[in-house]
């Protein structure tokens, strides 16, 4: 049985890339029914309880199960989808196999979702000061989104994959951060109207692991679907394209250079603080660093060692 979270049920992407990856599967001998939850939260109890052999959930839940992967969508850490492309690869290495399993429970495939993009109600909150004092949906389960908030001045407002997207759009909370495959299914556009915008700036890139348990499987299927998973990226990549394309170019807003900068700086700066305080794992952020360092080797962080 595979528990697959997906807000739109069956009729979702989620729950159809899932299902393809599977199928793909059935050729290694493995037959599996679906059950589709729009509550990630019990997708992970359902798993966590063995009530499911494996489970389709954001990274961001699945650190619970698997620490060093679960680190992945760290603030800042995966710039856009050329990091992201040598990132993927990297994992699905079968040298990286020790550091996918942790127990019982083994990470079986990461998929790309996209950029995490900041969404505001309101257009004047265009920067750092600006956001200070204002309402951030944070998931109430990852205390780093809580931190990254307070850091920021802001006030972090407890919230879930099933409820952030109403507060945002009935104005509980001022700031929320999601994917583009997010907008429209959630509404989130409600959120945004006439006067707010959508930052043209990468937060975070958001992914989805597949988890399975171990014992449940034949010896050698973590990998194999690792592989696989990672074989299927840029399809996962051209969806992303679309569903970014397609948000009307009224609610874009760009950020001044000096601005995209101290993003830059405020967000390596939270990083190195939440591994010091362990909400991140400091061999995936190394191994992320690496990454940037190998696109882009003339960045400042380079020739420093703080990650």
């Amino acid at each position: 049985r595979i528990c697959v979270f997906d807000p739109l049920g069956t009729n979702g992407p989620a729950y159809a890339q899932a299902r393809d990856q599977m199928l793909e599967a059935r050729k290694w001998g493995i037959n599996a029914e679906f059950k589709a939850y729009p509550d990630e939260r019990i997708v992970a109890e359902d798993f966590k309880a063995g009530q499911c052999d494996a489970a389709a959930i954001t990274t961001l839940r699945s650190k619970q199960f698997n620490h060093f992967v679960g680190s992945l969508d760290s603030i800042g850490a995966v710039p856009d989808n050329a990091h992201m492309r040598l990132v993927l690869d990297a994992l699905a290495d079968p040298k990286m196999a020790p550091l996918m399993s942790n127990g019982q429970y083994e990470i079986a495939g990461i998929a790309p979702l996209g950029a995490v993009f900041v969404m505001v109600r309101d257009r004047a909150i265009n920067s750092i000061e600006t956001a200070a004092g204002k309402r951030v949906a944070v998931m109430e389960w990852d205390k780093s989104q809580a931190k990254m908030v307070q850091k920021l001045g802001s006030q972090p407002v407890a919230s879930d994959v099933t409820n952030f997207a109403g507060k945002f759009n009935n104005g509980q909370v001022d700031i929320v951060a999601a994917p583009a495959i997010a907008f429209k299914p959630l509404e989130l556009y409600r959120g945004v109207g006439s006067k707010g915008a959508i930052y043209r700036f990468p937060l975070a890139m958001m992914t989805g692991t597949v988890l399975i348990r171990r014992d449940r499987f034949p010896d050698g299927f973590g990998q194999k679907l690792r592989s696989f998973v990672a074989s299927q990226k840029e399809r996962a990549f051209e969806i992303i394209g679309r569903e970014e394309k397609a948000i009307e170019a009224k609610y874009w807003m760009d950020l001044t250079p000096t601005d995209k900068a101290k993003y830059i700086d405020m967000m390596r700066e939270a990083r190195i603080m939440m591994t010091a305080d362990g909400d991140y794992d400091p061999r995936m952020m190394k191994l992320l660093k690496r990454v940037r360092c190998k696109l882009n080797a003339g960045l400042g962080e380079c020739s420093q060692n703080g990650e």
